[in-house]
């Protein structure tokens, strides 16, 4: 099944690869076309192509409502992530003991147990708090969510930081938040960065938890599209989703640019 060059992959290896690589991005392929259609439904163009439905997406006060409280969300929720996440992981990477590998199991719950259980604890407890259809509500709910993201990256970033740059710093007389601030964010800054770009798009792409505890008051993005979908079938949607798709890639062809940057 391998070429006599150990380690390179044969011809029907690498086609097995793109199948499955078709297979996962032609589905998110039909959005663009479905986006750009004529009809006054959600299908493919049939007499020509039409930007109708992007130029709807941005003049349109409750598509463009939608995308300031996703963004103003997505924002602060990182933010609170990737500072919380960064010293969690690196809390845990100086302890080096079982204690913090039951501190990292913890923060990793929220991915692990099903969102619609998280999203209706959270709102028995956004309740007594009420939170319920707040801006700050949502956003510890979406840090708390997006933190996991940010403490893998991280601890991934310091599995190959050398600790005898931190021992030289604190020997030369540097305090630990010098130390923090000069050698080790430095070193593991592709890990954070990592970090940040895959909570900002949980929090941007999320519906579950906004569904449970979000109202009228706040009313992000994937809120407006799923009451779209329930109640009609708008093609703004695909023009929406195809926006959402695009930025996606950027932030992650950033993250790939920066790694490949920082491995030169």
């Amino acid at each position: 099944m391998f070429s006599s060059s150990f380690g390179t992959p044969s011809l029907s290896v690498r086609s097995l690869a793109w199948i499955i690589i078709c297979f996962l991005v032609l589905p998110i392929s039909i959005v663009f076309a479905v986006s750009v259609t004529d009809q006054p439904y959600l299908s493919l163009p049939r007499e020509g192509v039409s930007l109708q439905y992007f130029a709807n997406l941005m003049t349109s006060q409750a598509w463009l409502s939608s995308i300031g409280h996703s963004l103003i969300i997505a924002v602060a929720s990182t933010a609170i992530a990737a500072v919380a996440g960064t010293l969690c992981a690196i809390g845990c990477w100086r302890l080096g003991n079982r204690a913090s590998d039951l501190v990292r199991l913890v923060m990793l719950m929220p991915i692990m147990v099903p969102t619609i259980v998280y999203a209706l604890g959270i709102y028995q407890f956004w309740i007594d708090l009420r939170l319920i259809d707040t801006y700050t509500g949502v956003v510890i709910a979406h840090a708390v969510t997006g933190m996991p993201y940010v403490v893998i990256t991280v601890s991934t970033a310091l599995a190959g930081f050398d600790p005898r740059l931190e021992q030289a710093a604190l020997n030369l007389g540097a305090s630990m938040g010098q130390t923090l601030r000069l050698v080790i964010i430095p070193n593991i800054l592709p890990g954070v960065i990592s970090g940040v770009i895959f909570a900002f798009i949980h929090s941007w792409d999320e519906l579950v938890i906004v569904l449970f505890i979000a109202g009228r008051g706040v009313f992000t993005l994937p809120r407006r599209m799923w009451d779209g979908i329930n109640e009609h079938l708008d093609p703004t949607m695909a023009a929406v989703a195809a926006v959402l798709v695009l930025i996606t890639l950027a932030l992650l062809f950033v993250d790939i640019a920066i790694r490949a940057r920082r491995a030169r």
